[in-house]
Parts: C-alpha cells; sequence; structure tokens
C-alpha cells in the first residue's frame, strides 16, 4: 500500500529515514542513560565514617546563589556524610558576586570570615565584616553583597530538609 500521489520507492525510502531517525534518536537517549549510570558510578560515594576534608578538594567555581551576580567559590563539606543532617558551607564571594535577594525556607546562619559585605535582610541594608554572625530565620528575606577588593568569606550552617516523598 503506498501513500497518496508516491511509488512505492519513494514510501519505502521515506519509511526507511524514518526508521533511521528513529535510530539514531535510540542511541542517544540510551547514551544520555549511559552517561547518568558512569557519573553516579564515579561520583564520591556515601560515608558513614568519621573524616577530615579539605577545601582544595572539594572546591566548587559557581555563580551568585539565588540568581545572584558575579562568581563564587563553594566548599560543601561533608556533604557525602550519611545521615548528617546539617549543611556546613564555606563560600568565597569574589569582587563584585552577591547572594541573591531570596526568602528562606529554612534557619540559617553565616558567619563572616574575612572581607566585607552588604547585608540586606528584611529590607534593612547594613555592612557586615569579620567576626559578624547573621542568623536569618525561615520566612526572612535576605540578600548579600561583597564588597572591596577582597573576596568576602563566609561560613553557612543550615539543617538538611526532609526529603520528600
Amino acid at each position: 500500500m503506498t501513500r497518496k500521489g508516491m511509488t512505492m520507492d519513494e514510501t519505502t525510502h521515506i519509511d526507511q529515514k524514518w526508521r533511521l531517525l528513529l535510530l539514531l534518536l535510540s542511541l542517544f537517549v540510551m547514551l544520555l542513560f549511559a552517561a547518568d549510570a558512569l557519573a553516579q558510578s564515579t561520583a564520591e560515594p556515601m560515608r558513614k565514617d568519621s573524616y577530615v576534608q579539605n577545601e582544595r578538594d572539594i572546591a566548587i567555581e559557581q555563580p551568585g546563589p539565588h540568581e545572584g551576580l558575579g562568581k563564587t567559590t563553594a566548599y560543601p563539606f561533608f556533604e557525602q556524610a550519611e545521615g548528617f543532617d546539617l549543611i556546613f558551607r564555606k563560600r568565597a564571594l569574589h569582587p563584585g558576586a552577591t547572594i541573591g535577594a531570596h526568602t528562606n525556607d529554612k534557619d540559617e546562619i553565616y558567619y563572616i570570615l574575612s572581607g566585607k559585605g552588604e547585608l540586606t535582610l528584611q529590607g534593612k541594608t547594613r555592612e557586615v565584616s569579620p567576626g559578624d554572625a547573621i542568623l536569618t530565620r525561615k520566612g526572612d528575606s535576605h540578600a548579600l553583597k561583597q564588597l572591596g577588593s577582597e573576596d568576602l568569606l563566609i561560613f553557612i550552617v543550615y539543617r538538611k530538609q526532609a526529603a520528600k516523598p
């Protein structure tokens, strides 16, 4: 049976092109799954032991979080610690970087290690510097901007959110 206005050879040629396209699409999808499986198998496994972690081994270059500006470096300490319910992260906000304004879905602590910054907390702005600890509560809005030529280094601590079913 041929398509209207087409010869048997033309119909066969179109069917072969569709089969080839479907085959290529199937191969592409299989490659995606294989790449994902490989990435998961080479990722650092979860750990149950106590251990020491150095920031040089975990540094990740990222844009400013929460749609912030500029470049930052995150140090996600103990991310592979199984059953550990705290996030303990160091972040370097490089010159011009920001943590974008956002509303917290949890309590969170920032601690300023070095550098200077401008904190906006609940609509009020103030300068922050080494030794300042900032508590932002669930539902509060805040943003942080690096000031000057020195990186703004902070620790960030909060509880992991429970996994959603």
